[in-house]
């Protein structure tokens, strides 16, 4: 038991934001084996369990509520691209941020208003309107930390590709 915490505590110190479903594969670890295990971590300080949009992610005791926000949307596809975008070229209008990243104008809005409700991106107020980081110099630190590897990007792919089937 205790070399599966240890598992999981260097798993989580190595990949902070990791979600409950990536962590039980990448650890071969049964889902009621995490739970339990992940559960006793929490309860004891050791890590920090939090939920955004259905999934729990996990940090390092050491993340602040909006590292641990802005490092759970580095760690999903879309929006990362959509940071990483206002990263490298500053601020932008959806209808380019739209364009630039392939994506629906309403894919850009809904995911630009969780970003700004969890204060990670703002939005002018003048017309028109454009998207810049809330913090880009602690978002470009976090962007470093979190650099999602090439199976992860696959893995995140093809969940989106399973989704648009269903939807």
């Amino acid at each position: 038991m205790v070399d599966t915490r240890q598992q999981i505590r260097h798993h989580v110190g190595e990949l902070p934001g990791v979600h409950f479903n990536r962590l039980c594969r990448e650890l071969d670890i049964a889902t009621g084996q995490a739970q339990y295990h992940l559960y006793r971590l929490v309860r004891e300080g050791e890590i920090v369990a939090e939920e955004l949009g259905g999934k729990t992610h996990y940090y390092a005791p050491g993340f602040e509520p909006w590292e641990r926000r802005t490092v759970a949307f580095l760690r999903r596809e879309t929006t990362r691209g959509l940071i990483v975008r206002l990263h490298a070229d500053g601020p932008a209008q959806p209808n380019e941020l739209a364009s630039e990243l392939d994506l629906a104008r309403s894919t850009i809005s809904w995911h630009v208003s969780k970003l700004v409700a969890h204060d990670i991106v703002e939005k002018s107020d003048d017309r028109p309107v454009t998207i810049s980081l809330a913090d880009p110099e602690r978002t470009a630190e976090l962007l470093e930390a979190v650099s999602p590897s090439l199976p992860s990007r696959v893995v995140d792919r093809f969940v989106r590709t399973v989704d648009q089937l269903f939807d």
